[in-house]
């Protein structure tokens, strides 16, 4: 988390191998279990242990014990390269295209065939010392966007290697580019005739969209939103505790060749670094009144969050949508009230608090529901635990002003307004409130402002509620042109319902993600129980990822993980409402 905590969470991904050529075993070729060595914590237990998260500025201590990771199964020794020739450099076929054009800028002759390289770039031999230079290249398992399944084993990718048919993937290809293919099959030896179908990397992704269920393998570096990334063994590149060394799909690709100074040449150590790396929650509508009041009364204010805290919390950006303003003139709360002008306990705070709040978003209807009073003093209390808000203010012009921040070199600018009102909910030129719409002109320039001066923009709207999956025309129109002005994400926050999906150009955009802490138990419509909180993952100054995590509220007030079953229908349901 960022903001008050003073903490920006990240793992390390550097792995450090320690050249110790007698720990390195010789592969057999009967091995069947792909052969990275885990650290000695995880071979203990079974399961990879997580780098742990570190303060801002620390660095991890290096781990001395860390074996070398031999990345592939031994073949036949190589030939020998010719000695005492000028250099000519070959790259074998599968080094990936990312690497290969760093190699391309080194400034090496290349040679006109394999016979003739006095060097050569490819997978690393673990017969073999590891020279002074090597990349440890790290690929995704992956799927288009919508798709139910969330991950497999690595037992069954590799019978799917095989041929044997698996899951959902039953009888369906990886798809995979021509590099992509080399190298796995030199890793974990040919596929069987059907496992695997070639695709030009430029059109991996149509192709898997267009052949639905399908999957692939594809680079890190090759992520976009449109692909959903399957975990394997429950790990996943996109999230905290992924650990390289482990992952079945990181290659080692380094230099073999004889008298040349490899520490002179400068090549990517990885294609994923911790450093580059941000994650953001965006979730729905928070308002802690009425029955979530009552309970958070009985059971304490820190209530509502037990099930799911660790999810907001392990995030480097957490956004909330809080709609209420703290009052210190709140009476106690009625969970049969019938009247919508809502309040909550300056005590409340704390469970916004103990979620690990960043960024609060004020675009809410109820924001002025008990005077100017409450509402200046709810941004004061934001201030005092330096949480940045946005899409409402003091007055009109501070409603307008972005958020902006900075995590690990991505730049974020968050930016929201309300275009339903009620007026009074408004702010103007001398009351606070929220944001004020208009006619979009004023928010869609600041969005190709700031997306021009590097930022990613994440744009939300307190828009017209509508209890159904599908969004309305009007809702579609709106959104667009917040996508369309450079919006890497367009996010609703009004909808107590959960709603579809779209990509706009190079845009995210979800129509609303349901409640969050509210007590709406499947009223006023059966489904306002089932939420979403999308986690987005950006990469090196890019939007890479969307995560969809899915929750069902109990006892009015408190979000639990959904079942298998219950995240099955709810998917299935928002896909086909998103025309998927």
């Amino acid at each position: 988390m960022i903001g008050s905590r003073g903490f920006s969470r990240f793992l390390s991904l550097v792995v450090l191998f320690s050249l110790l050529p007698s720990c390195v075993p010789a592969w057999g070729s009967g091995m069947t279990e792909s052969p990275l060595l885990p650290t000695p914590e995880a071979t203990a237990s079974g399961t990879a242990t997580p780098t742990p998260f570190l303060p801002e500025g620390s660095r991890p201590e290096p781990t001395a014990t860390l074996t070398p990771i031999p990345i592939r199964e031994a073949t036949a020794s190589p030939a020998p390269l010719p000695a005492n020739r000028p250099t000519r450099l070959w790259i074998e076929a599968s080094v990936p295209p990312t690497l290969r054009v760093a190699l391309s800028g080194l400034d090496l002759p290349p040679a006109a065939s394999q016979e003739d390289a006095t060097l050569r770039y490819g997978l690393y031999d673990p017969q073999s010392s590891l020279p002074d230079t090597w990349s440890a290249w790290v690929y995704v398992l992956v799927a288009p966007f919508p798709t139910v399944e969330d991950g497999i084993s690595s037992g069954d990718l590799r019978r799917a290697w095989s041929g044997e048919p698996i899951g959902l993937f039953g009888g369906r290809p990886l798809l995979m580019d021509e590099s992509t293919l080399a190298a796995f099959s030199e890793h974990w030896g040919p596929p069987a005739a059907s496992a695997v179908r070639v695709v030009p990397a430029d059109r991996l992704l149509t192709e898997a969209w267009a052949a639905r269920p399908s999957w692939a393998i594809v680079p890190f570096e090759d992520l976009e939103p449109r692909w959903k990334v399957l975990t394997i063994d429950g790990q996943s590149p996109i999230r905290q505790g992924f650990n390289p060394a482990s992952w079945p799909l990181t290659l080692t690709f380094a230099f073999r060749g004889s008298h040349y100074p490899f520490a002179s040449l400068s090549l990517p150590a990885t294609n994923l670094e911790a450093s580059r790396m941000t994650t953001l929650v965006m979730t729905g509508v928070t308002a802690l009144v009425r029955a979530t009041a009552y309970r958070m009364e009985r059971h304490g204010v820190l209530y509502p969050g037990g099930a799911i805290r660790d999810d907001l919390r392990s995030a480097d950006i957490t956004h909330l949508s809080n709609e209420i303003p703290f009052a210190e003139n709140c009476p106690y709360p009625d969970p049969d009230s019938t009247r919508l002008i809502f309040c909550s306990d300056p005590d409340y705070i704390a469970l916004m608090e103990d979620v690990g709040t960043d960024v609060v978003e004020l675009t809410g209807n109820h924001f002025q529901d008990y005077g100017s009073q409450a509402t200046l003093m709810t941004l004061d209390m934001y201030a005092a635990r330096g949480w940045l808000y946005f899409g409402g203010g003091r007055d009109l012009a501070d409603s307008r002003q972005p958020a902006l921040l900075e995590h690990h070199g991505n730049r974020f600018a968050f930016i929201g307004c309300n275009p339903v009102g009620p007026p009074f909910a408004w702010a103007t030129e001398n009351r606070p409130g929220a944001a004020p719409c208009g006619d979009y002109a004023w928010m869609t320039g600041a969005i190709s402002r700031l997306s021009a001066e590097g930022y990613l923009v994440i744009a939300t709207l307190q828009y017209w509620e509508y209890y159904v999956s599908a969004a309305p025309a009007n809702q579609e129109r709106d959104f667009a042109r917040l996508a369309e002005a450079g919006a890497v994400i367009v996010s609703g926050s009004q909808s107590h319902f959960p709603q579809a999906f779209a990509f706009e150009g190079n845009s995210f955009v979800h129509y609303g993600l349901g409640n969050l802490f509210f007590d709406q138990m499947d009223t006023p419509v059966a489904g306002t129980r089932r939420e979403f909180v999308d986690r987005h993952v950006f990469y090196d100054g890019r939007h890479i990822s969307t995560e969809l995590l899915t929750y069902m509220l109990e006892d009015y007030s408190r979000p639990r993980p959904m079942t298998q079953l219950e995240r099955y229908h709810l998917l299935q349901e928002i896909f086909t409402a998103s025309g998927w």
